[in-house]
């Protein structure tokens, strides 16, 4: 058993679609963790619209534990719609989350949980070694580099969705987009508020049951086009709202008429 590390009360949750091959697992494992941990927890499994069995499955696992909730999109709201509600939804202190597809171990919450010491907000993983193809690995590692280097985040895999966040920040944080880049939108957006990040390296395994949504050319595209969208939204007109307002206030722009 490990050793309880921090006593706050914590919040789980999956994001899920198209998951009926790992959703039980990791929520099975979630609950042989937790106890371990805090006497206070719960676990949600977010399921975005999801076409298989998934509904099934974790709609059985919360009639029979009673610290699982199932929360079901009637329609495929995508991951940034799956993470807003898992986020509404958190009630305890810290809230972690990953993906219900089985590529991180959620046990390993025990890595992230001593670095969330008093004035840090956001333990973020970081992979270890990517798990997958050379087509996911190579955009993998380009989006990456151009979102730490275009938007100045302060973490080294934004792309890790393997997260412990204090609650408190989520709620300075206010609403997130649909967008295919919210992960980005989201460390920004901590990042900016203040936030103090550590980070950890995790494990990440070989998806072994469906196929990642991602790998498709509509998929891709619609990324890029978000990812191109946040950037002018969250640091471009920024920028250029600054230069204005500085324009305006600077001295010998405008002259002024006394009576």
């Amino acid at each position: 058993m490990p050793v309880a590390t921090n006593r706050c009360s914590i919040s789980i949750f999956f994001p899920a679609f198209n998951d009926e091959g790992t959703i039980a697992g990791l929520v099975r494992n979630a609950l042989d963790l937790l106890p371990s941990l805090t006497g206070d927890y719960q676990v949600l499994v977010i399921n975005d619209g999801s076409t298989d069995g998934t509904a099934a499955i974790i709609d059985e696992l919360a009639a029979t534990h009673p610290q699982v909730r199932a929360i079901h999109h009637d329609r495929n709201r995508g991951y940034g719609g799956a993470l807003q509600t898992g986020f509404k939804e958190s009630e305890k202190e810290l809230v972690f989350y990953t993906d219900g597809d089985g590529q991180y171990d959620v046990r390993e919450l025990t890595r992230l949980l001593p670095l969330m010491v008093e004035g840090v907000a956001v333990v973020n993983g970081y992979k270890a070694r990517r798990a997958d193809g050379p087509a996911r690995k190579i955009l993998g590692g380009i989006y990456n580099r151009a979102a730490r280097f275009l938007f100045n985040l302060p973490v080294r895999d934004v792309d890790c969705d393997f997260r412990l966040i204090r609650r408190s920040a989520l709620q300075e944080l206010g609403e997130l987009s649909n967008s295919g880049a919210v992960c980005v939108e989201l460390i920004r957006g901590l990042h900016t508020r203040g936030a103090v990040f550590a980070e950890v390296e995790v494990n990440h395994y070989p998806r072994l049951h469906g196929r990642s949504q991602f790998l498709t050319l509509a998929r891709v595209m619609r990324t890029l086009y978000d990812f191109c969208a946040l950037w002018i939204k969250l640091v471009c007109r920024p920028k250029f709202s600054k230069s204005k307002e500085s324009e305006t206030i600077s001295p010998g722009k405008f002259s002024v008429t006394s009576r």
